[in-house]
């Protein structure tokens, strides 16, 4: 081999890794912020997962994404955002209205997108859900609104229960007041006693769980709080030993062991949530993407807690099921 040859096949292969590590470097970087573990919400991640896939996006291909689970300890968030941001994130993606505030407070440029169950604009998240103005936009899915309706569903499932409990997290209290809010209009209208139980803690949902069957309400609501979700497991051990019919608003809970839930399709709006991303990446601005709203809701069974608590399932609720697990 001559000797500039081999000079040029040289410079051609140190060159090479600088390139390959040039082109990982343009892979843009998904930052996700989310208050619960990693496993618990493999289903709504799948579904994000697949909204960046329609938007093009692959993880580990065209897209990389830095995780960041609080695992429950909300006070971990603001230090995990402000660690997104230092790595100069192309988007971030969050979940819970606490993760969705101390992503605000990190940045005022970055695009944060958010699937939240509050009104986005009642937390000041955005100015107007049809041009939201300034780095954030996402999926609404109506969770608090829902709490009615949630009410009317326990109540025509136990038509003879006048008393019903709802679990709320007093250290989430914009939610909690509206989700009581909304709680205790309904029950008023369809002659029900409300008893709000606060449970902030481990031991605080321990002993609100107790309370509740003490006081024999016929039921309990839970509140959306991606605090109580991430305790949906202890939640749902706790009523199925205290015989409790619970109401809750997403499947994750159902699929723990809750009796049963109502609201908008989580995977679909996490899927949703990803095409957002997806859009961001590809140049849009977040003020330009009007909030999303779902126009579906679910009504989740779970038939085997039915039977371990001794309640036969309507055959007028098996019909209007999404979903019976069994």
């Amino acid at each position: 081999m001559r000797r500039r040859e081999f000079i040029a096949l040289l410079g051609g292969a140190v060159a090479w890794p600088l390139v390959s590590r040039a082109q990982q470097a343009a892979v843009p970087v998904i930052g996700s912020l989310q208050g619960v573990s990693a496993t618990q919400w493999v289903d709504r991640m799948g579904g994000f997962h697949s909204g960046l896939g329609e938007a093009g996006y692959v993880e580990g291909r065209s897209v990389a994404i830095e995780y960041r689970w609080a695992e429950g300890q909300f006070d971990r968030l603001q230090a995990m955002a402000a660690d997104l941001v230092s790595r100069r994130v192309a988007v971030i993606f969050v979940s819970s209205d606490a993760a969705v505030q101390a992503a605000i407070e990190a940045t005022k440029t970055i695009p944060i997108i958010f699937a939240t169950a509050s009104d986005p604009v009642a937390m000041g998240f955005v100015a107007t859900l049809g041009r939201p103005g300034g780095n954030v936009t996402g999926i609404a899915f109506m969770g608090v609104e829902l709490a009615a309706k949630r009410l009317e569903l326990l109540h025509e499932f136990l038509p003879s229960v006048t008393q019903i409990a709802v679990l709320v997290n007093p250290n989430n209290m914009r939610v909690t007041q509206s989700f009581i809010q909304g709680s205790q209009a309904a029950a008023r209208r369809l002659g029900l006693e409300i008893v709000i139980l606060k449970a902030g803690t481990e031991n605080e949902i321990q002993s609100s769980m107790a309370t509740a069957a003490q006081q024999r309400v016929g039921a309990l609501s839970i509140s959306n709080d991606a605090y109580l979700a991430s305790r949906s497991r202890q939640i749902a051990f706790l009523a199925l030993r205290h015989a409790l019919p619970t109401m809750s608003s997403s499947r994750d809970y159902v699929s723990a062991g809750i009796l049963m839930s109502y609201g908008a399709n989580q995977v679909d709006s996490y899927r949703q949530a990803g095409v957002y991303v997806g859009r961001i990446l590809k140049g849009d601005k977040p003020a330009d993407l009007p909030v999303l709203q779902p126009t579906k809701f679910e009504l989740t069974i779970n038939s085997t807690t039915a039977r371990a608590i001794g309640l036969k399932i309507p055959e007028a609720f098996l019909l209007r099921a999404d979903e019976v697990i069994e």
